[in-house]
């Protein structure tokens, strides 16, 4: 920790990471939680999304509905621009970031927070999708990337953390894997997935016809 913090804003989603980053910014930080949702279209996975995060901690949770401004204003412009990575990925995970982080951060600044958090880990672009729209919309707000800072360095960690702090968090070893859902696409990652050998499985094809 470099920085005393006062009050965070934690982008949130309800799985295993964002549930323990919660406790985590509360215990490390001592600072009050805010929690946020996106509504992107996932449906049914923000069903009791403000009770989970009341529970793990969060002094309050938001959910914001997104759905029109990201279809008008990244889908259709990103599909015009006919933009498209290795011939066959939508970007559908990475062109709802910089709206996430916008939303995310206008309820900073209702809510007088000083610092905003992320679940992004250090794999891929999304730590920097996340970081540099807070910073375009305030360079002076504090960042904090518990996966650059804790040792929780895996998912048996991060377990073994959950049940610790008594954390509810719905662990599957029928579907060991994370995912991201919107209306323009749904991507997995982690268990079977890190083999690019590997074909990914039936139960990953939901959006299909």
């Amino acid at each position: 920790m470099s920085k005393q913090v006062k009050k965070a804003v934690l982008a949130y989603s309800g799985g295993l990471d964002t549930s323990i980053i919660l406790k985590w910014l509360i215990e490390e930080y001592g600072c009050e939680v805010v929690a946020f949702s996106a509504d992107l279209g996932q449906g049914e996975e923000l069903d009791g999304i403000p009770k989970k995060a009341k529970d793990t901690g969060a002094s309050s949770c938001h959910i914001l509905d997104l759905r029109e401004e990201f279809t008008r204003d990244f889908v259709f412009p990103m599909f015009r621009a006919n933009a498209i990575y290795e011939g066959r990925y939508f970007l559908g995970t990475s062109i709802a970031r910089p709206l996430i982080s916008k939303a995310q951060m206008e309820i900073a600044a209702k809510e007088g927070a000083d610092a905003v958090s992320h679940g992004a880990t250090g794999k891929g672009n999304d730590q920097v999708r996340f970081e540099l729209a807070y910073y375009h919309f305030d360079p002076s707000v504090t960042v904090i990337a518990p996966w650059r800072e804790w040792d929780l360095n895996s998912r048996t960690a991060l377990e073994d953390y959950a049940r610790k702090h008594g954390i509810p968090v719905p662990t599957s070893k029928k579907f060991p894997w994370s995912s991201d859902r919107n209306l323009l696409h749904i991507s997995f990652e982690g268990d079977i997935l890190e083999d690019p050998w590997a074909e990914a499985p039936e139960e990953m094809y939901v959006l299909t016809v």
